[in-house]
C-alpha cells in the first residue's frame, strides 16, 4: 500500500492532540487530516460534504459533549467507511466491550510509548493493505476466501503463540519491533539504544533474535572508523 492513510485526530485536549499529530506523522504510511476537539466536530469533519477523505478515527473516549461510544455509534449508523482505533485512558471493561461492538479496531491506552503507538498503527496498515490487495486481486467481485480473511486480521494481533528465549520480554520487544517498524532507515544497536532507552548489550540481543526469525535483515555498516558496524531494517 503505498497511498497514505487519512487520519483524523479526536482529542478534546490541545495539547495531548498535537502530541497526537506529531506522532502520527512520524509513522510512515499516514498523514493527519484534520483534528476535531469534540464530538459533533469529528462528525461535521466525517460527512461526505467535509470532503476530507477519512481513513482512520483515532478516538478519545471522553469528549466535552459525547461519549466516544456515542461518536462511533453516530458512526457505524451513517454508514460511515472509516475505522476507528481508541486512543484513551478509559480503562472500564464495559466501555472496552462498548467500543468493540461499534467496531473499534485497536485499543491504544494512555499513556503510551511512541514505539507502542507506531506498532499498532503499522499492524493497522498491514491489514489496510491485506484487505486492500486481496480485494484487489479478485477484481469487482469484491469476494475473498477464509484465508485471506484470517491473514488480515491476524496483522492486527500481537503475535504471542511462540515463547521467547529466556531474558527477552515480550514488552520490550513490542517497544523494538515498534521502533523499527515505524523509521525507513537501518540502525544500529547504538542507535537503537538511544531510541528505546535500552543497553547497547540488550538491543544487540533483540535484534539478533529479530533476525533469526527473519524479522530483520543484517548488514554490515562501511564508511565508519575502526571495525564495519552492523545495521539492521525491518523487512516488511
Amino acid at each position: 500500500m503505498t497511498q497514505l492513510l487519512r487520519v483524523l485526530i479526536v482529542e478534546d485536549e490541545p495539547t495531548t492532540a498535537e502530541a497526537h499529530a506529531a506522532y502520527v506523522t512520524r509513522v510512515p504510511g499516514f498523514t493527519v487530516v484534520g483534528v476535531a476537539h469534540s464530538g459533533l466536530e469529528a462528525l461535521g469533519m466525517l460527512s461526505p460534504a467535509a470532503s476530507l477523505g477519512v481513513d482512520v478515527v483515532l478516538l478519545d473516549m471522553n469528549l466535552p459533549d459525547m461519549s466516544g461510544i456515542e461518536v462511533a455509534r453516530r458512526i457505524r449508523a451513517a454508514s460511515l467507511r472509516v475505522d476507528i482505533i481508541a486512543v484513551t485512558a478509559v480503562r472500564e471493561l464495559e466501555t472496552v466491550r462498548a467500543s468493540i461492538s461499534f467496531g473499534v479496531m485497536q485499543y491504544i491506552l494512555k499513556p503510551f510509548s511512541f514505539a507502542a503507538f507506531a506498532e499498532k498503527l503499522a499492524r493497522y496498515r498491514q491489514f489496510a493493505a491485506e484487505l486492500t490487495g486481496e480485494l484487489s486481486a479478485v477484481g469487482t467481485q469484491q469476494e475473498i476466501v477464509q484465508g485471506d480473511i484470517d491473514a488480515a486480521l491476524s496483522a492486527l494481533r500481537t503475535s504471542g503463540n511462540n515463547p521467547l528465549p529466556k531474558g527477552l520480554s515480550p514488552e520490550t520487544l513490542s517497544s523494538i519491533v515498534g521502533y523499527l517498524r515505524s523509521t525507513d532507515a537501518a540502525v544500529s544497536a547504538g542507535e537503537l539504544t538511544e531510541a528505546v532507552a535500552v543497553s547497547r548489550i540488550t538491543a544487540r540481543r533483540y535484534l539478533e533474535y529479530l533476525t533469526s526469525t527473519r524479522q530483520v535483515s543484517r548488514e554490515p555498516r562501511y564508511g565508519t572508523p575502526g571495525r564495519p558496524e552492523l545495521e539492521y531494517r525491518w523487512e516488511d
